[in-house]
């Protein structure tokens, strides 16, 4: 039964999302054919954020139990980030199983996205992943942006270089 309503909803889900597309700037699309299990998204980073300028990729996992077990989500862009670690894993609530997290399966893939580059213009340093971004935010968050900004131009080098 879940794999009948995953192979339905998610084509839905993608096609919402790059309807509105326009709204907010996100992409998303099978990383291979037509196989909706593993997406890839592309996430502006949002206007006033040290962000801004960048798109990120986060590829995208859903698993045998979607829509009753959330997707995982793993930025394949670099960044720093309180609540992104090195490997790209995302802390954020809405993404978590109760009682930790708020994850339901009425949540669209297009709500985590959203919730995932609002997070990028507001970071939880409560809540990190990432300690020493978090320590920088809290403390000095002018260096922060700083460092921020340094890995993003870094990165958008390394991607136009490679087109």
């Amino acid at each position: 039964m879940n794999d009948k309503i995953k192979k339905m909803r998610i084509p839905i889900e993608v096609k919402q999302l790059v309807k509105n597309q326009s709204d907010h700037g996100i992409s998303c699309a099978p990383e291979s054919n037509d196989d909706y299990s593993n997406l890839l998204a592309k996430v502006p980073g949002p206007k006033g954020s040290p962000y801004e300028g960048g798109v990120f990729e986060i590829k995208i996992r859903f698993g045998t139990q979607y829509p009753f077990q959330p997707p995982t989500f793993k930025f394949s862009t670099p960044i720093y980030h309180p609540n992104i670690d090195n490997s790209g894993k995302i802390c954020l609530d809405l993404l978590r199983m109760p009682p930790t997290g708020s994850y339901n399966p009425a949540i669209t893939l297009e709500s985590m996205l959203l919730s995932i580059q609002l997070l990028l213009a507001s970071p939880n340093p409560d809540d990190p992943l990432n300690s020493e971004a978090a320590d920088l935010y809290k403390t000095n968050l002018e260096q922060f942006n700083i460092k921020t900004r340094e890995l993003l131009q870094k990165e958008c080098t390394k991607h136009q270089n490679s087109i």
